[in-house]
């Protein structure tokens, strides 16, 4: 390669990238274009696409079920991104010390982040199970009646939120640990002598040095929140489907079970559209509070 010019410097380059780049387009850019451009069909995987347009996006805009899976979909989000970001900075904080079994404390709360999404969910069928399960039963022993929990309007959302924040706080604990490791100990040092107290320390050192990791778990999990299906799928009981539908089980249905691969392109397009505009906002407001310095 060395002192060719023009197309013959570059295809060698071109010939080690072909694989990689021709992977790209066949299974993953191709595959989006093609979902946009089917919902400007309806099609229902048996009979030829026929060209509607835009009434994929009419219809969908007009249907009551999306805003209410919509709805649902921001319910588990603003239910479960503060918590699991909360707990795993809680937990972060305490596994950040020299303490005894330290790696035995990291592994156990790691488990259930390599544990399968079915094994999670079917658990938490058990925990939440209202009769004989460990939440009531702990409960019962409090005095307090339990709820119906998963067969409850009201209480099946919460009780999916915990699920997930149990199988999820052990990533972001790992993110929180990562970036509290690189904060100098000469921060301590100096702010210990200076007479700062352990909240003066973690307020205005740990958190602004932390901010930048902060951000990144905050993006990864608002995005990973808008996507959920799984747990949804496994833990919602039958008569209660109505009250924990999210966007991707509307995806899924409208392309498996109904056949309208049309609706499932719009509707992926718009969660699409809703997580960059979600992520968008995220990026303009990390300028006021994260610190790269």
């Amino acid at each position: 390669m060395v002192g060719q010019h023009g197309w013959r410097q570059y295809r060698w380059v071109i010939f080690f990238l072909a694989p990689g780049l021709i992977g790209l387009l066949l299974f993953t850019l191709g595959p989006i274009l093609a979902s946009l451009g089917l919902t400007m069909f309806q099609w229902d995987l048996i009979t030829p696409p026929v060209f509607v347009g835009l009434n994929n996006f009419r219809e969908l805009f007009a249907n009551s079920d999306f805003w209410v899976a919509l709805q649902h979909t921001l319910y588990f989000v603003v239910g479960y991104v503060p918590l699991v970001m909360l707990l795993a900075l809680v937990v972060a904080l305490m596994l950040n010390q020299r303490v005894r079994g330290l790696a035995l404390y990291r592994t156990i709360f790691f488990i259930p982040v390599v544990s399968s999404w079915v094994v999670i969910s079917l658990l938490g069928k058990w925990i939440f199970n209202p009769r004989f399960g460990l939440v009531n039963f702990g409960l019962h022993l409090l005095g307090i009646q339990g709820p119906a929990w998963l067969f409850s309007a009201q209480w099946a959302m919460p009780a999916i939120i915990l699920t997930s924040v149990w199988k999820d706080v052990g990533f972001v604990m790992v993110m929180f640990l990562a970036g509290l490791q690189t904060i100098p100990a000469e921060y301590r040092e100096a702010s210990q002598l200076d007479g700062a107290n352990r909240y003066h320390h973690f307020r205005f050192i740990t958190l602004p040095l932390l901010s930048p990791t902060t951000f990144f778990a905050l993006i990864i999990s608002m995005v990973a929140s808008f996507q959920v299906f799984d747990q949804f799928w496994i833990m919602s009981e039958a008569g209660n489907k109505d009250a924990t539908t999210v966007i991707v089980q509307q995806i899924v249905q409208n392309a498996f079970s109904y056949g309208r691969m049309g609706t499932a392109a719009a509707l992926s397009w718009v969660l699409f559209a809703f997580i960059f505009l979600m992520t968008l906002v995220q990026l303009r407001l990390q300028r006021v509070w994260v610190n790269y310095a």
